[in-house]
């Protein structure tokens, strides 16, 4: 497993990058962390935190973080990706408090030759699921052809 700094992996860039770090990957998932401060994307002050809802965010960068990790290995570009749907999103607390550190594991049940994928997903903080969700992601060969296409 190679380490790459999360701006590598992801299409994604500043403010938009949730994800603080990959931790680790292997062919079927990986893991991602994020550390709740007040420059947190989404962070409230009001309630010094960021409302749990967005840890669905979290598990879709997870699975592109995974995916660029992969692509990178084998030499090939960090393509984008589409979040379809979250099934089955459910959260055990209302808000990733100040200071939370929290862990993002995915795991990949199904991937179709089309580009579509179905991701197991959980969030843990200090070892206690603290969310946890199936998300569909797409990854067509051509994703801008793709999006010319469908817009």
């Amino acid at each position: 497993m190679n380490q790459y700094p999360i701006a590598d992996v992801l299409a994604h860039r500043p403010p938009m990058i949730l994800v603080d770090k990959l931790l680790d990957y292997h062919a079927t998932g990986g893991r991602c962390r994020v550390t709740i401060t007040p420059q947190s994307a989404f962070y409230d002050t009001d309630s010094k935190g960021v409302a749990s809802y967005i840890g669905s965010e979290y598990m879709a960068q997870t699975i592109a973080a995974y995916a660029g990790a992969l692509a990178l290995d084998n030499d090939k570009q960090v393509k984008i990706g589409f979040l379809l749907g979250t099934r089955k999103y459910e959260t055990f607390t209302p808000l990733f408090e100040l200071g939370d550190e929290l862990e993002i594991t995915v795991l990949e049940l199904i991937q179709e030759e089309s580009g579509l994928s179905v991701f197991d997903c959980i969030i843990k903080r200090a070892e206690q699921v603290v969310a946890q969700a199936k998300i569909n992601v797409f990854q067509p060969d051509e994703p801008e052809q793709f999006l010319k296409e469908n817009t």
